[in-house]
């Protein structure tokens, strides 16, 4: 079989995904796109990245790939997993004040220095904490909220991905190195097949922190490819040039 994205004869669930280090072979009906933190607080203007000073124009750059991954997906029957980062407005769910989460958090210490800005964070039931419009869920997806960069830490994606008899998790979304390569890495030790699509993800920090993340998901934790690739493989060429 030649190494390019192409459906198995007589099974057009079943398909093959190019990819770094190589080809990787999927069930589309086994698969679900994992969109990890395309929030307000992370793109907005006057959001909680933009107010420390962040530029949020690279994560802009990522939302048509990840717009177009997810139609085509949905049109695969793929399902749709959508992380939301967040807190509860008391923070019982963040942590003890002794823990290293609740110290190291740049969010819960930006919020202890400006509490009058807790809209523009990441609190449940604020702007800051809801889905970008362009991105937004639809009632058939399922939103996992989560307290830590680790999507599987206090959730129940395990049990939702299980019971879903999903294996392949397609990755997009921020950043990079923090929340989807930590989610990722926990997958793959958890024997599921995690996909890193390099232009629909975008980093915190240096461009480096993006470049590193990809190299150990490459030689590491999985594969390696890009929406073009993912919606060749779909049998979609999408609008994306």
């Amino acid at each position: 079989m030649k190494k390019e994205a192409v459906m198995r004869e007589g099974n057009e669930n079943i398909i093959l995904i190019e990819a770094e280090p190589e080809p990787v072979e999927i069930d589309l009906l086994k698969s679900a796109v994992i969109v990890v933190d395309m929030q307000n607080a992370f793109m907005g203007k006057g959001g909680y990245f933009d107010l420390i000073g962040i530029d949020t124009s690279a994560a802009w750059k990522i939302v048509e790939p990840c717009r177009e991954i997810i139609r085509a997906a949905r049109q695969k029957v793929a399902r749709i997993i959508y992380f939301q980062m967040g807190y509860r407005p008391d923070l019982s769910d963040a942590g003890s004040p002794d823990s290293p989460c609740f110290q190291k958090s740049s969010g819960l210490n930006f919020f202890r220095k400006h509490p009058e800005l807790k809209d523009k964070l990441y609190f449940y039931g604020g702007w800051g904490a809801e889905i970008i419009e362009e991105l937004k869920p639809l009632k058939e997806d399922i939103v996992i909220r989560k307290q830590r960069y680790d999507g599987f830490i206090g959730t129940n994606l395990d049990v939702i991905l299980r019971s879903l008899g999903i294996r392949y998790l397609l990755f997009l979304g921020i950043a990079t190195n923090v929340c989807v390569e930590s989610t990722l890495r926990h997958a793959f030790f958890l024997d599921y097949f995690p996909i890193l699509v390099s232009d629909a993800v975008s980093q915190k920090g240096s461009s480096v922190t993006q470049e590193a993340t990809i190299i150990n998901v490459q030689s590491t934790f999985g594969w390696v490819t890009t929406s073009k690739k993912i919606l060749n493989g779909f049998g979609d060429p999408g609008s994306l040039s």
